[in-house]
């Protein structure tokens, strides 16, 4: 089997295979799949697996930037990973997926992200559970209540403001010491904004955009830098509480609309895991954003059989809200690249000890999950 960069001339093996896997795509979006296919392959950013002349498997690495403790890094996504039903078993999966991994790392994505159809593969390869797409269901009486405190002005938005809408996340991600959001690049957010069915409305220092869904609301995203533009925004959806009876939103563990809520009891919440990868250990460290009030100076051993340059001993030193990591001598805590990569995404050396992915020495954990702590969340799906 060869793997191969993905062309033009491929979409309609690709689209075959993508239906055999998932399912057909409704005919009135295979324009824009073949569109959006074909933007990722000029990028150098969609493999195909290939028995002879005949496409196995296929998958794609979409570039995004991802926010970590509040600093942008460029992202590599997973998505749209597919095997003819008659190939696997035959380890299709597993090659297209190194082979990803390393085109990851050819075009300087020091991090990748995925949502897993599956687990286990992309465990095995060193992807590890990290966050969560959570979805809320609200009231609209309730967002109704929500009053603004001041005016603010609003006004609809379209694909020419994909830049300022860009920036704005860009400003309050970093404001908000965020980990995992992602941003789509302004080709991707032209198009999302030029959706006539889509409710699009802007402000100075933030958005929200939204659907109807049989009925109800659906929020897919609302991003403010204010308190009062998230009054304002969130109040603008609960306008249609005489016709809406519930909003499902997309929103971060700790959005500020659960607490404008004037009442607040059950809520039901559905989370979309998705799993992380540290891809390249030096720059994925020298990225990150960490708490300005932390310093620490730890060693870590990291075994990662699919990156070797990751493998070995690193001192990480982190002050001011900035880090490195150098090769050292000598031997730290243990961590397997899913745990090396779980940590960087907030989850507890505890968790990792119990879940068997760190082990040796425990002088470094309590500084260490100082300076990684974090919710990791996204607001977007791909």
């Amino acid at each position: 089997m060869d793997i191969r960069d993905l062309t033009p001339d491929d979409l309609d093996a690709v689209l075959d295979t993508r239906k055999r896997s998932f399912g057909p795509v409704p005919d009135d979006t295979v324009d824009a799949w073949r569109a959006t296919a074909r933007a990722t392959m000029e990028r150098g950013r969609y493999l195909g697996v290939f028995d002879g002349s005949r496409l196995a498997g296929a998958g794609r690495l979409p570039g995004f930037t991802q926010w970590w403790h509040g600093r942008p890094q460029p992202m590599a996504g997973i998505a749209g990973v597919v095997v003819n039903p008659e190939d696997r078993g035959r380890g299709v999966g597993r090659r297209l997926m190194r082979a990803i991994l390393a085109r990851a790392a050819e075009l300087g994505d020091a991090v990748s992200a995925l949502y897993p159809a599956t687990t286990p593969i992309y465990r095995s390869l060193g992807w590890e559970h990290a966050g969560a797409e959570n979805v809320v269901t609200l009231s609209p009486e309730a967002l109704r209540t929500i009053r603004p405190t001041e005016p603010v002005k609003l006004r609809r938005m379209g694909p020419g403001d994909a830049a300022e809408v860009i920036a704005i996340v860009g400003r309050v991600h970093a404001a908000n010491r965020a980990s995992g959001p992602i941003c789509w690049d302004e080709a991707a957010w032209r198009d999302f904004l030029g959706d006539e069915d889509d409710f699009l409305y802007l402000a100075d220092d933030g958005y929200v955009t939204y659907t109807w869904d049989d009925g109800d609301i659906s929020v897919d995203n609302l991003v403010a830098g204010s308190a009062a533009t998230a009054r304002a925004l969130w109040s603008l959806v609960g306008t249609s509480s005489s016709v809406a009876t519930k909003v499902t939103a997309v929103v971060a563990p700790d959005d500020p609309v659960l607490w404008l809520l004037r009442e607040r009891g059950k809520e039901e919440v559905k989370r979309t895991r998705w799993m992380f990868r540290v891809v390249d250990v030096a720059d994925a460290i020298a990225r990150r954003g960490f708490p300005s009030v932390v310093s620490a100076n730890a060693l870590v051993t990291v075994e990662d059989p699919e990156r070797p340059a990751n493998t070995g001993t690193w001192r990480l030193e982190i002050s001011g809200g900035s880090g490195t990591a150098g090769a050292a001598e000598g031997e730290g805590p243990r961590f397997t690249v899913n745990g090396l990569s779980a940590l960087y995404a907030g989850i507890p050396t505890s968790t990792l000890r119990l879940g068997g992915m760190l082990s040796g020495p425990e002088e470094f954990d309590e500084a260490l999950d100082a300076a990684f702590a974090g919710t990791p969340y996204m607001l977007d799906y791909f």
